[in-house]
């Protein structure tokens, strides 16, 4: 990889950092054995690798037109389809008017590859206890898919996602500081009555890697409970897409982003810009990352910084995503732009920002949602090329 100039973008994080979360979060404490108020007042910087070239400068000064947003209000099938409120794509109607499934998915080696997770509109990934991150795929058309997995257990902050895209929240069991809340979402817990109905356990993988779900068994769980199959009348979706391409050399701040590695430290996941098909590729432990219907690539990467502590003495993380202000990245297309955050209440949806003031513009396809530990960005790495 060619390497330009390195520069640093300085970013002063305050001691509230360290403070425990509001509300719902009162419980929660920082294990000060692994992280000091020195550590979170000093001055970071995150690397980021960029080189300026004839063509970009030109670029610039010639920026190309904003594109329109797209209306998701309207719900009338056109030739059978919606637009997704998920990607902003045409999807068969059917599976864009019916509520999602937002299903646990673990990133152990050992339970790799991921079943059902290539069709997923929007993913998050954030880390759970031992420096190992988990997924929660959401998902809209699961009809077909035989395999869905491995599904792991709930942690709190996963309830807060699955609310935010009004899903059926898809999980195997769960901590005991996540038990409180399931009650505010509509979830299919394996280890309850409905386990046996939604999940089944494979032969070729070892416990607890080895729980699967499937389209039917979900579909018949979500029956038995009696949740509700349609979005909810007041849904207006999460995120605005461009009613076209959208280019980020317009906004104050952007960036080239070839390269994109959130930090995390156990499978040190990078995404690589591809020019050819206009997608980030995603890569982890040391490889081209696959779920079982080939390579992931996504076309938004969201990158969203939270305060991080942990559940008194214990290695569960208990991870703020309420708490507005806080920043992060968007990239899409290549390049990138500092954002903030915010969220509507406690189980609104969180926007996002740019550096103009305005919420970010996504452009249709998939999304990938990295949820890193608020004192972890100095950790990472944008290359320009």
């Amino acid at each position: 990889m060619r390497k330009g100039f390195l520069w640093g973008v300085l970013l002063c994080l305050s001691a509230g950092v360290l403070s425990g979360c509001s509300g719902k979060y009162e419980e929660a404490v920082v294990n000060t054995a692994e992280v000091s108020t020195e550590a979170v007042l000093e001055t970071t910087e995150i690397s980021i690798v960029q080189e300026t070239t004839e063509a970009e400068t030109e670029a610039e000064t010639e920026p190309e037109k904003m594109a329109g947003l797209l209306d998701l209000s309207d719900r009338t099938p056109v030739d059978g389809k919606v637009r997704s409120y998920l990607t902003g794509e045409w999807v068969d109607a059917a599976a864009g008017n019916r509520r999602p499934v937002a299903t646990m998915m673990s990133n152990d080696k050992g339970a790799l590859p991921q079943y059902g997770i290539n069709r997923a509109g929007v993913i998050y990934e954030a880390p759970v206890e031992g420096a190992m991150n988990r997924y929660m795929s959401i998902i809209e058309d699961y009809d077909n898919l035989e395999r869905i997995g491995s599904t792991r257990s709930c942690r709190t902050y996963y309830t807060y996602f699955a609310r935010e895209f009004d899903a059926v929240y898809s999980h195997f069991g769960q901590s005991t500081f996540a038990l409180p809340y399931l009650k505010n979402v509509d979830n299919i817990n394996g280890i309850e009555g409905i386990g046996a109905v939604a999940f089944y356990r494979s032969k070729d993988k070892s416990a607890p890697h080895n729980a699967y779900t499937s389209g039917e068994r979900l579909k018949k769980a979500i029956e038995k409970l009696g949740y509700r199959t349609e979005y909810a009348p007041d849904y207006r979706g999460h995120y605005q897409f461009a009613d076209g391409e959208y280019v980020l050399g317009e906004l104050p701040g952007v960036m080239a982003a070839k390269k994109v590695a959130p930090g995390y430290a156990m499978n040190k996941p990078s995404f690589v810009y591809e020019e050819e098909d206009g997608l980030y590729h995603r890569y982890q432990y040391g490889d081209l990352h696959r779920g079982s219907e080939g390579p992931i690539a996504v076309k938004n990467l969201i990158i969203q910084y939270c305060q991080t502590g942990h559940y008194a003495t214990t290695e569960y993380l208990n991870i703020n995503v309420h708490t507005s202000g806080e920043n992060g990245y968007y990239f899409t297309n290549g390049q990138g732009i500092p954002i903030t955050w915010d969220k509507d209440g406690e189980f609104g949806v969180t926007h996002y920002y740019g550096p103009d003031g305005k919420e970010i513009i996504l452009n249709q396809g998939r999304t990938w949602v990295c949820i890193v530990n608020a004192l972890d960005e100095n950790k990472l790495e944008i290359y320009g090329e």
